[in-house]
């Protein structure tokens, strides 16, 4: 006999962890938010799809229903927007972007080049630009946004060429490209004045009116290949992050790698370009991953966090937008500030030290 009672054992028995039901509610809360943000994403994908679709038999019934969901949401609201298919296409942007921008960010800011998005941003700008010369001077018809696109992803490689072949220190071809391709954006801009009547500033600060349905589209298929380019080479990207040297010294193909990585930031940033402006289209790269590294635990889980609080970035900016008639790209920013600050807040900490794994 031991004297001991029922009770005694029921003391002894161990405890759930409750470290690690914590732990459990956390993880479970995160795949619910970016499941979420997945339907919302696909909702704004079929959307752009039955858009461009609608005069086919089947797709002209389904977007009939969503032009009858915009209606009743208006009625909902006491708003007048969301019968308006531009609206839609508009919001599927800053949807789209609410994703991916944060999605590549995280692995630049880990990798202290959260400039880059900025230099490419000037780069796209003047390839709006070149857009707007050839226009004006030929009476080309064709998308702003792919001139853009081919300038900046050019401006993409140029960055890596410099970074790899000079003895600088890594920010300052950054600087220099940054400076460089918006010296060249605004002469253009300056030679061709008044010879179209294409709204600068629109691209400059961010307009829901720039918005074309040929750029949602483009949004749209740029989406995809970000998400898919991340999702095969994210060991890849994960490990040159934390560790280029190691990475060169495995024979992996760093400079190949390199290059994906600024490729995919332009493709992005001229995506973005249009609901966020030039100017502030870099916001949407980092300030959500800063908010999500001041709560996550490891590199994986930033990611989660970061495009979750992209998405309510953008969500929350398109309301006060909306509401106050104010422009997409400062009020999607502004948001983002807050999200921000309240993680600050929440977190009770400064930034903490992230793991890769995990």
């Amino acid at each position: 006999m031991t004297g001991e009672t029922p009770a005694d054992r029921e003391r002894e028995r161990p405890r759930p962890d409750r470290t690690g039901r914590e732990r459990g509610l956390r993880r479970t809360a995160e795949l619910a938010g970016i499941g979420l943000t997945g339907v919302v994403a696909a909702v704004m994908l079929s959307f752009l799809l039955l858009y461009w679709t609608q005069d086919l038999p089947v797709a002209s019934e389904l977007y009939a229903a969503f032009r009858s969901m915009g209606r009743a949401m208006d009625a909902a609201f006491g708003t007048n927007v969301f019968r308006h298919p531009i609206m839609w296409q508009s919001m599927a942007v800053g949807v789209l972007v609410g994703v991916v921008a944060p999605l590549v960010g995280s692995f630049l800011v880990h990798r202290e080049m959260a400039l880059i998005g900025e230099t490419l941003a000037h780069t796209a700008f003047a390839g709006v630009a070149v857009g707007i010369l050839v226009t004006s001077s030929t009476g080309w018809n064709g998308s702003l946004l792919l001139v853009a696109l081919a300038v900046g992803i050019l401006g993409a490689l140029g960055v890596q060429w410099l970074t790899e072949r000079t003895d600088a220190y890594g920010d300052v071809p950054i600087a220099i490209m940054l400076s460089g391709s918006f010296a060249v954006g605004t002469l253009i801009i300056s030679y061709g004045d008044g010879l179209t009547g294409v709204n600068i500033q629109g691209y400059l600060f961010g307009n829901l009116a720039v918005v074309t349905p040929e750029g949602a589209r483009l949004m749209g298929a740029l989406s995809l290949i970000v998400v898919a380019g991340v999702a095969l080479t994210y060991k890849q990207l994960l490990f040159i992050t934390f560790d280029e040297q190691a990475a060169r010294v495995a024979q992996l193909n760093v400079t190949g790698y390199n290059t994906l990585r600024v490729v995919l930031t332009a493709v992005v940033v001229v995506g973005a370009m249009q609901v966020l402006g030039v100017i502030l289209v870099a916001a949407m790269l980092v300030v959500p991953v800063a908010a999500a590294s001041q709560v996550a635990r490891s590199f994986r889980e930033t990611m989660y966090l970061a495009v979750i609080f992209g998405q309510l970035s953008v969500i929350g900016g398109f309301a006060v937008s909306i509401g106050l008639g104010l422009p997409s790209g400062g009020s999607i920013v502004v948001t983002a500030i807050a999200v921000y600050l309240g993680s600050i807040v929440g977190s009770g900490s400064s930034v903490k030290a992230i793991s890769s794994h995990g």
